[in-house]
């Protein structure tokens, strides 16, 4: 079996307000990235801003763009001169008061190759999403591409074992995943540590069971609430790519930002799903009730 390999960029990132100096930085990565091999460049959520939503304001639905728009352009742009396919995440305005939390893929050649939009909306302290973002409408559709089937979903869906699935059985080559989460200061060091390899385990798990390369990228660096009510975010970086197997191909640091190609053999997970095969063996026959909420 011939090796498929794939360069990955990945871009972890600590934002200032600034969105056009913080686009003009992802430029200037992405142009780095792409003179140093990579074929595909991924980006963490919401990259083109702070991240808004410690704070429920009605003012910050100023930040969406629409699909197509000068920010849409401008990544199409960049995808089109330096011959990269780009994972981007974008607050979009679908309709006034209607916005999503979308991922784009760029092609090689300028063109949308498709755009996902999160499906599952998390509701926390610090991360009040639901306030902004409408629940996706698109599915769990891989997006072809000319690098590969990419099954890209978006941070909060990255707790759901049934996304990444329905991901794998479409038929996705790897499972992609735009992030945005960190630390709270209030909680503890024991805490804290928890959390983090709690994200990073179960991420593992969705790569070993469905037989598939996980590229994960998180935003790094302190970003204080505007409202002054807590002490703000610390994101917590860790970005990282697991192999098939979950075994990590490389995992980034939790204060630096990072600017790094990954390679990923595509081809290992056909061997791996012949070992492991996970997918043959699956009782679907059974498995209606996993449609429903609880099951009494």
């Amino acid at each position: 079996m011939a090796d498929k390999l794939l360069k990955i960029g990945i871009i972890q990132q600590q934002n200032s307000i600034d969105v056009l100096d913080n686009m003009n930085r992802i430029a200037d990565k992405i142009g780095s990235l792409a003179s140093s091999g990579a074929q595909l460049i991924v980006n963490q959520e919401l990259h083109d801003s702070l991240y808004f939503c410690q704070v429920e304001d009605v003012n910050n639905c100023n930040l969406a763009v629409e699909i197509p728009s000068a920010t849409t352009k401008f990544y199409s742009s960049l995808a089109k001169k330096y011959g990269v396919v780009i994972v981007t995440s974008l607050f979009e305005k679908r309709a006034p008061g209607l916005y999503h939390n979308t991922a784009v893929v760029f092609e090689k050649d300028g063109g949308v190759a498709g755009k996902y939009r999160k499906m599952h909306i998390p509701d926390d302290p610090a991360y009040y999403e639901k306030f902004y973002f409408t629940p996706g409408d698109l599915g769990f559709k891989p997006i072809d591409t000319s690098v590969g089937r990419l099954g890209v979903l978006v941070c909060w869906d990255q707790w759901y074992p049934e996304a990444a699935r329905l991901m794998a059985l479409a038929g996705a080559e790897l499972l992609i995943y735009p992030t945005a989460i960190g630390w709270e200061s209030s909680d503890t060091d024991d805490e804290k540590a928890r959390q983090l390899e709690a994200w990073v385990t179960v991420q593992r798990g969705h790569a070993v069971a469905n037989g598939l390369p996980v590229v994960t990228v998180n935003r790094v660096g302190h970003e204080p609430d505007p409202s002054g009510v807590t002490n703000g975010i610390t994101f917590w970086g860790n970005s990282f790519v697991a192999g098939p197997q979950g075994e990590f191909l490389y995992r980034a640091s939790n204060t630096e930002e990072v600017n790094t190609i990954v390679e990923v053999n595509l081809s290992r997970s056909e061997q791996v799903r012949r070992w492991w095969p996970f997918l043959r063996d699956r009782r679907i026959e059974n498995f209606g009730d996993i449609t429903k909420r609880y099951i009494d």
